[in-house]
């Protein structure tokens, strides 16, 4: 089974009005959990974890992919991200020909930053790209400039390092030229790799109350489906075809990283908030009950955290639930038969500190995955990709009727499998690409 590690760093120089993930503006939010220690409080953690996977049997192969995800992972020092890399290596072992990428915002990098990233291991850099017109870029509250992008671009391309860009559609008062303007640029720079993902309204971030109060429209599903048209053509055009829902690449220059979550792989998730997977389909009977040290009779009192700490209301509630649990050892039975596992760390990183502090891995809790929602999930994700799904996988679960009712809506293409017993592959159309979800709700309804 592929293994891979993925390393969240939730430290922000700003927080953009659209932004729901878990980060944080605050330099040091206390327990350790600052910028200048995060380093060695995720490291610690590696090690807590890989205890746990020793402790319960769960033997990993080396890590194929390597991804830092935030949050900004660049407003670190670049010998950091190195440091939390020769950990993995350290811990995990890393295979030979293994991606290793961080995402980066095009401020916070400059040729020797890149070249150190490059020195020290890394193959690929994802910069936050989001929109090349100023306008969108202001909806957006990001302040880099196209400029920048580009010079990321450079440097990391006179590195030696794969590069990719991030683009976000749908923004209040984007126009469809504002729009083919983005995507043109991308091309014009000669990535070999673009994520486009549509804009994704939370409520309650600043962008989400702004919406509600009138003040922003509110964005439109015709508009985004008329972009992402826009967007598949120009592509394709440029020889940069879709192998994912979200995501353009060359041949050959696909997110590894990212394919592993369509397959449904093991990973570790590392750094507050992150969350782990792992299948136990092999030899690891040992984790069908497993219990989750807390430690939270130790954990600092819930407070208000104050409008740099608490950046997100689902973070602060996390932190408070942590906080509340009863002291001692908190046990969260997988029964046994199920089929994997997946576990989620405290997201606040004050919490997250402190009970990698107290020796235990910081998991905000964990789940057991049973056989009806493996499939739901392995049905899912793999739909979402180029490659398709082969329909054998569920043979005498989904008729055949089902898939073929599918194709004659228009929503996905039945290929032959090319290789000794497998069945049609099932892969997405345009048309199914863009209404994924009613091809997952007709299919669940076999399982």
């Amino acid at each position: 089974m592929t293994f891979e590690v993925y390393i969240h760093v939730p430290f922000c120089m700003r927080r953009c009005g659209y932004c729901d993930f878990n980060t944080y503006t605050a330099r040091d939010l206390g327990e350790g959990a600052s910028r200048g220690n995060y380093a060695r409080m995720a490291v610690r953690e590696m090690e807590l974890v890989r205890a746990w996977q020793a402790a319960h049997d769960i033997r990993e192969q080396k890590a194929a992919t390597v991804f830092f995800g935030g949050g900004t992972p660049t407003i670190l020092p670049a010998a950091d991200l190195v440091a939390m890399l020769d950990a993995v290596r350290r811990i995990w072992g890393i295979e030979p020909d293994a991606e290793i990428t961080t995402e980066a915002n095009p401020d916070t990098v400059d040729a020797n930053y890149i070249k150190r990233l490059a020195d020290g291991g890394f193959t690929r850099i994802s910069f936050g790209m989001q929109s090349a017109v100023p306008h969108v870029l202001a909806t957006l509250d990001r302040r880099h400039t196209p400029a920048n992008v580009e010079a990321g671009l450079r440097a990391a391309d006179a590195c030696g390092l794969r590069s990719s860009v991030d683009l976000i559609y749908g923004a209040p008062g984007e126009s469809l030229e504002d729009w083919r303007t983005s995507v043109r640029t991308a091309i014009d720079l000669g990535v070999h790799h673009v994520s486009a993902y549509a804009l994704t309204i939370a409520p309650h971030t600043k962008m989400g109350r702004m919406i509600a109060a009138g003040d922003l429209p509110q964005p439109s599903d015709d508009d985004e489906a008329a972009k992402y048209e826009i967007a598949d053509e120009a592509f394709a055009d440029a020889g940069l075809h879709w192998y994912e829902i979200s995501n353009w690449a060359r041949p050959g220059y696909e997110s590894r990283h990212n394919l592993g979550y369509w397959r449904n792989v093991d990973w570790a998730g590392i750094g507050p908030g992150a969350h782990s997977h792992y299948r136990l389909d092999r030899e690891a009977a040992g984790v069908a009950s497993c219990s989750l040290e807390s430690g939270a009779g130790d954990n600092p009192k819930s407070k208000d955290l104050g409008a740099d700490d608490a950046v997100a209301r689902h973070d602060d509630a996390g932190f408070r639930k942590t906080a509340a649990a009863a002291p001692g050892t908190s046990s969260i039975s997988v029964a046994t038969g199920t089929v994997g596992l997946r576990a989620w760390d405290i997201a606040h990183p004050r919490a997250w500190a402190h009970a990698i502090n107290a020796g235990t891995v910081p998991w905000g809790g964990c789940e057991g995955i049973t056989a009806q929602e493996d499939r739901e999930e392995t049905l899912m994700l793999g739909l979402r990709l180029r490659e398709g799904f082969d329909t054998s996988r569920f043979a005498g679960i989904i008729p055949d009727e089902g898939w073929v009712s599918l194709q004659s809506e228009g929503l996905v293409t039945l290929v032959p499998g090319s290789r000794a017993g497998q069945g049609c592959i099932a892969v997405p159309t345009l048309r199914g690409r863009l209404l994924n979800d009613l091809i997952i709700e007709h299919l669940f309804d076999y399982l």
